[in-house]
């Protein structure tokens, strides 16, 4: 009965394994939105990390978060770090390209609760009446971020998160009427 058992469990972690292996190496995960203000006021609140408390998704996660800023105020060069709870773990962002009302770069740097590097990309576009704003995250998938994405749907819990920072930007950048 017990070898019996083990066989069944062996064989079962093989076929996760299989599983495991077979997901995609690189991800990525995007979300747009339009947004009725002009491009330079958008970018501008993604350009300046002093300014991402105002609608980042996950500053209303941890109040107590304690959050570093080095470097130049805005721009390529411009880092933030943070440490928090659970809910926004600690990482760095660091803006590696920044393009007037173009695009803007970041690498983002997680360190807890699991280690990863990123890449972090919003596009601005302008159209009639406004800004088409399209943020993307994307990397690699290790062994570990193989496994979790067999379990949890990663795009559709980090582009939910997206979803309501573009609104919150959307809210924070268009003019009182």
């Amino acid at each position: 009965m017990l070898i019996t058992i083990l066989l069944i469990a062996v064989a079962l972690l093989a076929v996760l394994a299989v599983v495991v292996a077979t997901r995609p190496a690189r991800f990525a995960i995007t979300r747009s939105a339009a947004i009725p203000a002009p491009p330079a006021a958008v970018f501008a609140l993604v350009n300046d990390f002093h300014r991402w408390d105002a609608w980042s998704p996950w500053a209303k996660l941890d109040p107590a978060c304690q959050n570093t800023f080095d470097g130049p105020a805005a721009g390529v060069g411009a880092k933030f770090a943070w440490a928090g709870n659970n809910k926004v773990g600690a990482g760095r962002m660091t803006i590696t390209s920044s393009r007037l009302v173009e695009l803007i770069h970041i690498d983002l740097e997680f360190f807890r609760p699991m280690k990863a590097r990123n890449l972090t990309e919003f596009i601005f576009v302008p159209k009639a009446g406004g800004t088409r704003v399209t943020w993307t995250m994307s990397g690699g998938n290790g062994f570990a971020g193989k496994l979790f994405s067999v379990f949890v749907n990663c795009d559709k819990m980090v582009g939910g998160q997206f979803e309501q920072g573009l609104a919150n930007l959307k809210s924070l950048a268009t003019p009182a009427i």
